[in-house]
């Protein structure tokens, strides 16, 4: 199964002892290295394929990286692997935990312009520029994993502090709609796991083995 790899590629899949970084660049076989390895793991290493998690930033190149181990497994079973982008992996996440932050298992996942509308409504404007700025400074915070108490509490200027404010209303209202937006989908799995360990030993048994393509883009 590994004669089509070279050495150093070889290596990384057998490697087993603790977390591994591989830096390659563009086009030198990471992810024949990650699919490689799933199939190792699975085959070789005694590890069941729903151990096992592979993360990668788009639909497509999840649906791709599948495709490919399948075929590695030559018709084998690979009945509950993970192959999932981050956001996808944080859905399942929510989906199964989400009583832990009060949420129902049905809650909505609003898009961008559902979002636009909910932030007009809380900021009873339809100016597209602070609209669209506020959305903005919002998903910053998201992404920087700070909540509205962290963001009030850390904005210098006054209208990052009014922003704050609205990010605090915001959330209020996705949490009555019982909805989530996008960046909720990473930053919602990092505050459970952060919040309730017993959630993320749960979540530590379940998933033996993360591989994550692109990794420089996280």
């Amino acid at each position: 199964m590994l004669n089509t790899l070279n050495s150093p590629q070889r290596e990384a899949v057998k490697y087993l002892d603790g977390p591994l970084l591989v830096l390659a660049g563009a086009g030198s076989g990471k992810t024949r290295v990650i699919t490689q390895k799933i199939a190792y793991l699975i085959n070789e290493a005694g590890y069941a394929a729903k151990e096992i998690a592979a993360i990668t930033f788009t639909n497509k190149a999840a649906l791709e990286m599948q495709e490919r181990v399948s075929k590695l497994m030559e018709g084998k079973s690979t009945k509950g692997l993970t192959v999932a982008t981050f956001h996808s992996l944080g859905l399942q996440i929510l989906r199964q935990e989400c009583a832990y932050l009060g949420y129902k298992p049905q809650f909505s996942i609003l898009d961008s312009s559902d979002s636009f509308k909910i932030l007009s409504d809380v900021l009873a404007t339809t100016d597209k520029q602070l609209l669209r700025k506020t959305q903005w400074q919002i998903s910053n915070w998201k992404n920087g994993f700070i909540n509205p108490d962290q963001a009030k509490a850390t904005a210098e200027e006054d209208l990052t502090h009014a922003a704050a404010k609205v990010y605090q209303i915001y959330q209020q209202t996705l949490k009555a709609y019982q909805a989530v937006d996008f960046d909720d989908l990473i930053k919602l799995p990092v505050e459970l796991f952060s919040n309730h360990p017993e959630a993320l030993d749960k979540w530590q048994r379940k998933l033996q083995y993360l591989l994550i393509d692109e990794y420089q883009d996280t």
